[in-house]
Formats: structure tokens, C-alpha cells, sequence
């Protein structure tokens, strides 16, 4: 593995080390591009795994982990566009509210108001707050539970205003739907439907306006502290006694100084109806559908250190729970009560080499993971590991 690394260096090493961010176009053709209209750009992460579980070496495969096309530009000093897709995903969507398939991760156009206010229209990232999540997905080499299973490109409406430098609000106003509402919340009648306190018959029927709404907060200090705050609200359905929804808050706190740098992201979900399915894994689906009154909490942190010039090493922490609560047993589902179910934990580090003045890197990682159930769970806990050799390169084709 280590000759392997070393190969991987010298190679890039001849291409060029001292190259300049040069697109693609730009290298074969000589043609030095003259305009910010249009940017094509090939994001990828992509290594050689190789995973171990409790009882050793487990498998090894090349994997290319993400691979995305985008294109973005900026059309006049008014207007803008921005489209990424991935090409490692079904390209499926008939089905959806938006009509766009979940391959798509934007597609849309913004626009800018005045000096403090502007638009983005279309398909886009949600809002939600923190660092992990607001990265550059290429850019993860394992995320946390949390954010490995949200549902987080939906069309609809940000508003950004920034209302003095370094600090920007947004209001964002999405499609709470990837798909529909069985495929996403299960099937629900008044025979299975019961799970919530007092015994409640839930006919959990899609929201008439199946929307989430985010407020946002990035704030930049001097470049040494920076913030990504976020609280959202999501409707998820209707019931016998009112709306379900999902309600999201996110604090995440980014620190520089100097060749250090680490980020702090605390992230709290409460979900009337389980979103993301791990409770609803974790108790197994009941007649058919989803986990009632789950929730969690994640706190994520990483921490890097570029102690050479094309050299970086870093860390990187994740706990999280997964519980129910406000849950009032009717006498059908003994087996849920109210409590922590999960925890889980993941712990990272690597060291990367960047040997251009581009975003090209090349990796070498540790990935681990350990899962603990709690007794009321009834289930065993389990550990997995992952060493990874690669590369990540957002490629500027044009």
C-alpha cells in the first residue's frame, strides 16, 4: 500500500506540481477562456477500500465513492444559474412532486435583488446549518448518521439578505417530498395506525402543503469564527389530531487559526413521523410503517492541521442517538418504549497531499464505526472499519 501512495505521488508529481488552476479546455486547447458565463466542473471522490468487520479483512474494491457534473455561471451582473447532477445515481423521478429526478442535486437560477438581497429559484441544497452538511460532498470522506440519511435537495424558494459583510440571513421555502408520500412515510390506516400517546388512531394522510421552512444564519468573523445556524420546520403529514411535522435545529461553529483549523456541528431532530427510517429500522417496521415520535441528536467534530504547504492531517469525531419519546404504549406494540436506542460512534483520520494549487488531493484514511444498542433495543452491537486510498479533485473542465 505505502508503494502504491508513493506511485500515486510521482505521477502527479510529473504532470506538474507548480500548475495553476487551468480548466481542462484550457490545457489542450491553449485558449485562455475569457468568460464567467459558463463553468464546467467534474467533482469526484474516488479510492481503493478495503473493510474489515469483526472477524477481520472483510473486502477490498475500488470505489468511486461520488462523481458529479456541474455547471454554474454568472449570465450578467444580475442573474446566475447553477446545475449539478450525479452520474453514479438513477436518473428516476416520474413519480415526484417537483417532476425532477433525485439525481439532480440543483438546478435553478438566482438572482440578485440589490447589494443585500437576492433569489435562488429552483432546485437547491436545504438550508440546514452546519459544516459537515454545507461541504462539498466529494469532500466527506464518511458522514454522520444524521446526514448519511437526509433527504436534503428540494425544490423551491431561498431568500438571502445579507445584512452587513460577513453576515447573511436566508429564508428558504422548499418541497418537503424527494418522492411520494408512501414511498417516503409508509402506508398508514386506522387498523395500523395507533402508535402515539393516549392511543391515538393516526391516518397519517400527505400535508395539502408539503413544505419545509428554514431559517438560516452563516455568519463570518474575521475569518476565524464562522457559523452555520439553521432551525427548520417540516410538514409531514396529517393525522386524526393535527399536523405531523418534523422540526430541525443546527449549530455549527468553524474555528482558523493559523494552519489549524476544526469545526463543531451539534444537529437535533424531532420527527413526528421517523424521516429518515434508522428508529424504524432499529424497532422494525411495525405492519408496515414508520416509527412514530423519533428522535436525534448528532455532535460532530473535525479538526485539521496543514502543516506543510501541500500537507494536511486531521481528525475526525462523531456520536449520535437515536430514541423515542413522548410515547404512550396502547397495549398493541409492547415491545416500544420511550428511550435511547442507539448510540453511535465514528472515528476518522487521515492525512491528504495537495500537490497543485487546485483542490486535488490525494488521501490516505481510517474510518471506523461502532454501534451500541441499548437493551430495549434486543439487539447486538457491531463494529466496522475501512481504509481508504484516493483521491478527490472538483476537475474545472471548462
Amino acid at each position: 500500500m505505502k508503494k502504491l501512495f508513493t506511485l500515486l505521488l510521482v505521477a502527479l508529481c510529473v504532470l506538474g506540481v507548480n500548475a495553476q488552476e487551468k480548466s481542462l479546455y484550457e490545457e489542450l486547447s491553449g485558449v485562455k477562456k475569457k468568460t464567467d458565463k459558463f463553468n464546467l466542473y467534474m467533482n469526484m471522490n474516488g479510492s481503493f477500500d478495503a473493510m474489515f468487520n469483526a472477524d477481520g479483512f472483510d473486502q477490498g474494491k475500488f470505489n468511486m465513492r461520488q462523481l458529479r457534473i456541474e455547471s454554474k455561471g454568472n449570465v450578467n451582473d444580475w442573474l446566475s444559474y447553477r446545475w449539478r447532477q450525479r452520474l453514479n445515481r438513477p436518473n428516476n423521478g416520474g413519480g415526484n412532486i417537483d417532476n425532477l429526478p433525485t439525481s439532480i442535486d440543483i438546478a435553478g437560477i438566482g438572482v440578485k435583488l440589490s447589494n443585500q438581497w437576492s433569489l435562488f429559484l429552483g432546485k437547491q441544497c436545504a438550508a440546514y446549518g452546519g459544516f459537515e452538511f454545507d461541504a462539498n460532498p466529494i469532500e466527506i470522506y464518511e458522514y454522520s448518521d444524521m446526514i448519511e440519511y437526509m433527504s436534503n435537495f428540494m425544490t423551491g424558494v431561498n431568500i438571502g439578505y445579507d445584512f452587513m459583510p460577513g453576515q447573511q440571513i436566508n429564508f428558504q421555502i422548499l418541497n418537503s417530498l424527494n418522492g411520494p408520500f408512501e414511498s417516503m412515510y409508509g402506508t398508514f390506516s386506522p387498523e395500523q395506525s395507533h402508535w402515539l400517546p393516549g392511543g391515538e388512531v393516526i391516518v397519517a394522510t400527505p400535508s395539502k402543503l408539503p413544505l419545509v421552512y428554514t431559517l438560516n444564519w452563516n455568519g463570518n468573523f474575521s475569518d476565524v469564527y464562522k457559523t452555520r445556524w439553521s432551525a427548520s420546520i417540516m410538514s409531514q403529514g396529517e393525522g386524526t389530531k393535527g399536523a405531523k411535522n418534523l422540526y430541525y435545529f443546527a449549530l455549527g461553529n468553524e474555528f482558523t487559526f493559523g494552519k489549524f483549523n476544526m469545526y463543531i456541528d451539534l444537529m437535533y431532530s424531532s420527527d413526528d413521523i421517523d424521516r429518515s427510517g434508522i428508529m424504524t429500522e432499529i424497532v422494525g417496521q411495525v405492519q408496515g410503517h414508520n416509527v412514530f415520535n423519533a428522535n436525534y441528536l448528532s455532535l460532530v467534530s473535525k479538526l485539521n492541521y496543514r502543516f506543510a504547504d501541500k500537507w494536511n492531517v486531521f481528525v475526525k469525531g462523531m456520536y449520535e442517538t437515536a430514541s423515542i419519546k413522548d410515547f404512550t404504549d396502547p397495549g398493541d406494540y409492547p415491545g416500544i418504549k420511550n428511550g435511547k436506542y442507539r448510540t453511535s460512534l465514528g472515528y476518522l483520520g487521515g492525512i491528504e497531499y495537495y500537490p497543485m494549487e487546485s483542490n486535488l488531493h490525494f488521501f490516505l484514511t481510517y474510518v471506523g464505526r461502532h454501534y451500541i444498542y441499548e437493551e430495549i433495543a434486543n439487539k447486538a452491537d457491531y463494529s466496522t472499519n475501512r481504509v481508504s486510498l484516493g483521491f478527490i479533485y472538483q476537475l474545472p473542465m471548462f
